[in-house]
């Protein structure tokens, strides 16, 4: 298959995509690549959970594994090297399009602002592992 670029991301690249809502941008992004068998996109949520709060979930995770991708529910970014299906595996690129610890009181909050970064941090020492 001939390689296809966008951006920063190419169909040769092994991509971890972290903290997936509804799946739509890793859709998009298989989409484009015309495969997603380089892929592996992850949520935090259970699948039974993604369905209750996510209109599109199972439609986008029904042509993301049509398309080749691996599919992982319940991943932490504090904790993600450690995953059974991660902890061995390499990327050339990590994706986590929204990084959010979610809505805890005001954002200007120092405890909130607190939450984010060590959602943040967690992340990139996780990610560097990967």
């Amino acid at each position: 298959m001939e390689e296809k670029k966008i951006t920063h991301y190419s169909s040769t690249h092994r991509i971890l995509l972290v903290g997936e809502g509804d799946f739509s941008f890793s859709l998009c992004l298989a989409r484009a690549f015309g495969t997603a068998s380089n892929m592996v996109a992850t949520s935090l949520d259970s699948k039974d959970s993604l369905m209750m709060n996510y209109e599109n979930a199972l439609s986008n995770l029904i042509e993301l594994e049509t398309l080749g991708c691996t599919i992982v529910h319940e991943v932490d970014v504090h904790t993600m090297r450690e995953h059974p299906l991660l902890e061995h595996e390499r990327f050339d690129r990590i994706i986590y399009n929204f990084p959010h610890a979610g809505f805890n009181g005001r954002e200007s909050n120092a405890s909130v602002i607190m939450l984010h970064q060590d959602l943040v941090s967690g992340f990139l020492k996780n990610a560097k592992c990967l």
